[in-house]
């Protein structure tokens, strides 16, 4: 049997396997005890470790941290890895987030692309290598993480007690070969707020976005305001003459204006409609006099408004390899004696933290902002002629018949975290990206496609 016919043989139950580890809510939560990310993630690494066990593979959990699947006996391994938790469901879902509906041949739900779908695939195609009794000189691990949405922790633990492969793959980012990978920060700009409103208008809180690397959907504003009829004229005016979705309620004892967007990854933020702006845009047009919020609110509009790139805060780099600099302002955390904003910034493979930093500071200078809670993860960068983008190359070639080009990308991969990895697959070209987004689904045509490659990739490496 050859390793084709082995996928196809485990076709249903490749789908009911991604159902099962779909259903589970995997968000982040607080730590329990034996449970380092919540109840949901566990569940999850239980679920599918219990899946690979029930294949015939040896499993191992780390602490529910991170666990995987082994095949062979060699002190040397090659690895798929991929991650089981996900980003909130976010609202606008046609189907149920987490009952992975199947509708006219994709299955829908929350990490059906991202990335539960294609680990799952991954470890099917180990499957289908073992049942086509195919010889292998080198251990396999399929493993599965349960952090990477939120700072990749579990990588660390993993990497404390176990060495790296020797190489690998990550299925979590676009097809051909992801040899670029933009540098990633994640950080607060923070201002105190201690001179007040003096006027009609005054805000007491701004609220919105989920996650630093989701651009944010939703965004509400508590106002109270002596002419709530001026307030709500100018806000139904603004919508009407803008098109932005804004929509204002009486309550209590203030006005609520709420920002309605377009949820898309941080990496991509074109692809969305930034909430938070959107209420900046209008908060501007409000008499907030010289208070700092109203400086605040007019600062970002100046040199942040919808731009997707940096150029007016001074920071739109680019590069021939990667592209432009994205810039995503992802959450809102107003209150009225201190700002904070989340922005998740993403800079070019060829730039370094400096090439970001400084403009950036020079930027913030004399406002009284400042950048708290920094994060940041180096750019990555494999050479066209690495041995192991050779072999990837080679065997997409021969499973698509496609040209097998190198991309760079502005998503931060495993590749980042685990030694000798790079992001490979799951998405086609020309196929959606729905990443983080509503409705996401994978089609089923293209999970099998995925087990297949995956499959021939395993083999070429561990042969």
């Amino acid at each position: 049997m050859n390793i084709n016919d082995s996928i196809d043989n485990l076709k249903d139950q490749l789908i009911k396997a991604v159902q099962e580890v779909v259903r589970v809510k995997s968000v982040e939560e607080k730590p329990q005890s034996g449970m380092p990310f919540g109840e949901g993630p566990a569940n999850a690494l239980e679920t599918a470790l219990e899946i690979a066990r029930n294949l015939g593979f040896k499993i191992v959990n780390l602490d529910n941290y991170v666990g995987y699947a082994e095949y062979g006996e060699s002190d040397e391994y090659v690895a798929a890895l991929g991650h089981l938790d996900v980003v909130p469901e976010g609202d606008g879902w046609k189907y149920p987030p987490y009952s992975a509906e199947i509708h006219e041949g994709k299955i829908y739900g929350r990490g059906t692309t991202d990335d539960k779908g294609p680990i799952i695939s991954a470890l099917f195609a180990l499957k289908a290598i073992v049942d086509a009794k195919l010889p292998l000189s080198k251990k396999v691990r399929i493993i599965f993480g349960t952090n990477e949405e939120s700072g990749s922790k579990e990588l660390k633990y993993y990497l404390d007690r176990e060495k790296p492969p020797i190489a690998g793959f990550t299925p979590d980012a676009e097809y051909p070969i992801i040899n670029g990978e933009k540098g990633i920060t994640i950080f607060d700009f923070v201002k105190d707020l201690n001179t007040k409103p003096q006027g009609d208008f005054i805000i007491k809180y701004i609220k919105g976005g989920q996650k630093a690397n989701m651009v944010p959907d939703y965004c509400e504003a508590g106002i109270k305001a002596d002419l709530r009829s001026v307030l709500i004229e100018s806000c139904e005016q603004f919508s009407e003459r803008t098109g932005y979705d804004l929509k204002i309620e009486e309550k209590e004892d203030m006005v609520i204006v709420k920002s309605y967007g377009v949820s898309a990854h941080g990496s991509l933020p074109q692809l969305g409609k930034n909430a938070i702006m959107q209420l900046f845009a209008f908060l501007g047009e409000l008499d907030l006099g010289s208070s700092d919020i109203g400086k605040f609110i007019n600062f970002f509009n100046r040199y942040v408004g919808f731009e997707v790139n940096g150029e007016s805060f001074g920071v739109g780099l680019s590069d021939d390899v990667s592209g432009k600099l994205s810039f995503n302002l992802g959450v809102a955390d107003i209150n009225e004696d201190k700002a904070r904003l989340t922005l998740n910034v993403r800079y070019p493979v060829t730039k370094t933290y400096e090439d970001l930093m400084d403009p950036l500071e020079d930027r913030i200078k004399d406002t009284g902002i400042r950048v708290e809670n920094m994060q940041h993860q180096e750019p990555l960068y494999f050479p066209e002629n690495h041995p192991l983008i050779k072999t990837l190359q080679k065997v997409y070639k021969e499973q698509t018949g496609d040209e097998p080009k190198l991309l760079s990308i502005g998503g931060g991969t495993y590749a980042k975290e685990m030694p000798n990895i790079v992001a490979f697959g799951p998405i086609f070209p020309g196929k959606p990206d729905l990443d983080h987004q509503a409705n996401e689904y994978i089609e089923i045509e293209d999970l099998i496609i995925n087990a297949k490659i995956y499959a021939h990739t395993i083999y070429e490496l561990a042969k």
